[in-house]
């Protein structure tokens, strides 16, 4: 039987994946990503793929942290990787002989939910990847959604806040300024800067400095019920949920998928976006609208996603 790799290409490291046809990883790699340039990713990327691929591989699905091109060829712009204007699939095909698809990482992954996740029972799916910024996908009428030139689906870039926080992007005011890990982790050291005794729990894992307390941090102090991080946590889901109930009023998903290390807190987060989408949907309480769900793959989706695409390409 043929087997297919699912690659995930990030800006710390490439993780691949025998993936089979049901979803399942099987044998995995991860090696760091190399930061010298062009070339040495280029043979990392090769290298991973030839370590994990069998006399019965196939092909080769490549997730990338960036825009990638209509014709999932080409690397647009990816801004944490030497990726700039490059054939990728010529590439890696070049370099291993096998028949390779690139995707948007967020598009992967929201193709592996869809295919054996949390929106596995849906025909319209919006995912929301909930991470070091926002991203995510959309599948309408069961079909990956990627737009006219491939770059559908930049979630966190929906302008939350008219002037509001600068983004790395180069506007004002983006929705994951304000309902990110990198957001959460900023509020938080603010937070606990500005009132010691209240995040006397985030200070202790922290080892008492408010400006070494992480994202993660917080969701697990929050996970004992702490009120303080409970109330970060819970004001980037307000935030989410206004910028999911604009997706919604122009989408209409039937499930709308949480994804992305914060989304692992569970309720904490998916508890207020519910709340914040029901009050912020445009006739609410006269339509009906998707359920909020979180994402039951993991890490891994956009390696089983990438694989998923590479197989049926």
């Amino acid at each position: 039987m043929a087997s297919t790799l699912g690659i995930d290409i990030g800006g710390t490291k490439i993780a691949g994946a025998v993936v089979d046809d049901d979803g399942r990883i099987g044998a995995r790699l991860s090696v760091p990503t190399p930061t010298e340039g062009t070339e040495p990713l280029l043979t990392a990327i090769a290298a991973v793929v030839e370590h994990l691929r069998t006399p019965q591989t196939d092909s080769a699905g490549l997730s990338v942290a960036g825009f990638v091109d209509a014709a999932r060829s080409g690397v647009y712009f990816a801004p944490n990787l030497p990726l700039r204007d490059i054939a990728l699939h010529a590439e890696i095909t070049r370099r291993t002989g096998l028949a390779t698809v690139i995707e948007n990482d967020g598009n992967a992954a929201a193709w592996a939910e869809f295919r054996f996740g949390a929106g596995r029972d849906a025909q319209h799916m919006l995912m929301v990847a909930v991470g070091t910024g926002v991203g995510g996908g959309l599948v309408l009428d069961g079909r990956l959604q990627r737009g006219g030139h491939g770059v559908a689906g930049e979630i966190g870039h929906l302008r939350a806040v008219p002037g509001g926080l600068p983004c790395p992007c180069g506007r004002l005011g983006c929705l994951e300024q304000y309902a990110s890990g990198s957001a959460l982790q900023r509020n938080a050291r603010q937070a606990v800067a500005g009132d010691p005794q209240a995040g006397r729990a985030l200070l202790a894992v922290a080892g008492g400095d408010p400006q070494a307390l992480l994202g993660p941090q917080v969701t697990e102090v929050a996970a004992t019920g702490d009120p303080l991080a409970t109330a970060l946590v819970a004001e980037v889901g307000r935030h989410l949920g206004e910028g999911i109930a604009d997706l919604v009023a122009v989408l209409d998903p039937e499930v709308i998928v949480l994804g992305g290390g914060v989304a692992e807190s569970g309720e904490l987060l998916a508890g207020p976006v519910r709340q914040a989408l029901a009050a912020n949907l445009t006739g609410a309480g006269h339509r009906p609208f998707g359920v909020v769900r979180t994402a039951l793959l993991g890490n891994g989706a956009a390696i089983v996603g990438a694989a998923d695409l590479a197989r049926q390409a």
